[in-house]
């Protein structure tokens, strides 16, 4: 899982209120293609890149994968700014189909090349545990250096999965750098934040 990219050190709704967490955010780079060809998907699985998703639509599959990782920017984005975000030529959304149902999605950004950022990936928790995630992500790593950037890079940070980091630095990311944030989440969210983030 990945966290929202991170752009100061305190995030709060516009009215100061919400829930504070602490969460420490971890930066990682691939600076070449992996060597090798990525792991093929299993049998009935397949990756579709959707093209200006509908807003709704990708509300309900980020929040269905994000909600038990505080995902929260994208739920209070104004409808106009998001489908703007989304219809923009730098934003790849992929999404993990098991037959015909949504697994999880992959959200590359390229909008501020020469860098590829996986802005968000993860699997719906149906799919969680069951091996899929890591060539999901072997099979995403590859598209994006299909764009022939400099980098590509990821951020994962205390909220996501325990296995999210362990599974990036196995692909081949290295780190970067580690930052501590305080995000104040809107407590109208309904999000289930964990007991261990919560701060004063």
């Amino acid at each position: 899982m990945i966290t929202e990219v991170p752009c100061a050190a305190v995030r709060d709704e516009p009215d100061g209120g919400g829930t504070r967490i602490g969460v420490e955010i971890t930066f990682l780079c691939m600076d070449r293609p992996p060597p090798a060809q990525p792991p093929a998907l299993p049998v009935g699985y397949g990756i579709r890149q959707v093209t200006r998703p509908d807003v709704g639509w990708y509300r309900g599959l980020y929040d269905a994968v994000g909600r038990d990782y505080c995902w929260w920017l994208r739920r209070v984005m104004p409808d106009t700014q998001l489908a703007g975000l989304l219809s923009s030529p730098g934003i790849g959304v992929h999404v993990l189909y098991d037959g015909s149902v949504p697994a999880g999605f992959c959200e590359l950004d390229s909008r501020h090349g020469p860098d590829v950022n996986i802005a968000y990936f993860g699997l719906l928790p149906a799919w969680i545990g069951r091996g899929i995630g890591r060539v999901f992500l072997h099979q995403m790593v590859a598209r994006a250096w299909q764009a022939r950037p400099a980098a590509v890079r990821v951020n994962t940070c205390s909220a996501d999965h325990p296995r999210a980091l362990p599974t990036y630095l196995r692909a081949g990311f290295r780190k970067v750098r580690t930052i501590n944030e305080i995000w104040a989440i809107p407590d109208t969210l309904g999000l289930p934040l964990p007991a261990r983030l919560r701060v004063a």
